[in-house]
């Protein structure tokens, strides 16, 4: 498994609507929307020297997502940061730390899937963990999943919810092939992102990455697309198959949890790396995120 359990989480306080609570007490509802249906959205921060990634972004795509669901009530930017905030100092953090923000529907009155039944909510839970990037830095491998990611008229990607059983099936199948994850296409066969990430791949000097047709908008992809054109490197957004990327130059996954990562396989098919392309960019995210960020410490 890419990640382990780290001992500096053993006496871990987990912020539940306010009550920061030791992870082995903390507990929400059997009728809250989470366990009911999956119905909520979530973020994957990450904190460096006191200062969040980011922030801003992440939170607007929280509460777009939580807006496209119907919620009734979405807090505040202030008051989510001052949760985490709140979070943070309770577990004395400051680096080296993802935070998972995730707000429910809230707690339904009985079991049921109509919305209205929630009258009580919504849920808001900070789980701030020590943890490194999680992929290794010298390479992963990645194979195609069977699973596909639909596009806007089915389930648009555009909402970050919960219901994550797509993403946790394709992960399996990674798991049973003996790769480190999986790489999963849309509806027309052309590749979408990971089980867990955004994937890249450089080919005739022009870092490629598809569009957000089927996958998230990613706020790391986003950056690394930022980098791209302040480093004066060719960037192209699109859709491309398994052909063109099992010919690539080079390839690299992205995301809050791992932050950039080369690939050196897909499906079998070796790839090039670290490469030089994948480097640039890895040395410049390093540098960006040392020198942006909100204050939340």
């Amino acid at each position: 498994m890419k990640q382990s359990y780290d001992p500096r989480n053993d006496d871990l306080q987990v912020c539940i609507n306010g009550v920061i609570t030791h992870r082995d007490e903390a507990r929400i509802s059997p009728f809250d929307s989470l366990a009911q249906g999956g119905d909520g959205v979530w973020e994957g921060l990450r904190l460096y020297d006191g200062r969040i990634f980011r922030l801003t972004e992440h939170l607007a795509r929280l509460r777009r997502s939580a807006k496209a669901l119907a919620f009734d009530r979405i807090p505040t930017d202030a008051e989510l940061t001052a949760a985490i905030g709140e979070c943070l100092a309770a577990n004395g953090m400051r680096d080296d730390v993802h935070i998972r923000l995730t707000l429910s529907r809230g707690e339904k009155i009985t079991s049921g899937m109509d919305p209205r039944l929630n009258q009580a909510g919504p849920t808001l839970i900070v789980l701030a963990e020590f943890k490194s990037p999680v992929y290794d830095a010298g390479g992963i491998s990645l194979i195609t999943s069977a699973q596909r990611r639909p596009r806007a008229d089915m389930l648009d990607p555009k909402i970050h919810h919960n219901n994550l059983l797509p993403s946790i099936l394709a992960k399996v199948e990674a798991n049973v092939a003996g790769a480190d994850d999986a790489l999963i296409l849309d509806d027309q066969g052309f590749v979408a992102e990971t089980n867990a990430t955004h994937f890249f791949h450089v080919l005739d000097g022009v870092v490629r990455t598809s569009t957000t047709r089927a996958c998230p908008e990613g706020i790391t992809r986003d950056a690394v697309l930022e980098l791209c054109e302040s480093l004066g490197l060719p960037s192209a957004v699109g859709d491309f198959s398994l052909t063109e990327v099992y010919n690539a130059d080079e390839a690299f996954v992205t995301g809050t949890m791992g932050g950039l990562t080369p690939v050196l396989s897909v499906d079998g098919r070796p790839i090039d790396g670290p490469g030089p392309v994948t480097a640039k960019l890895v040395s410049a995210y390093a540098e960006m995120t040392q020198r942006e960020g909100t204050p939340v410490v």
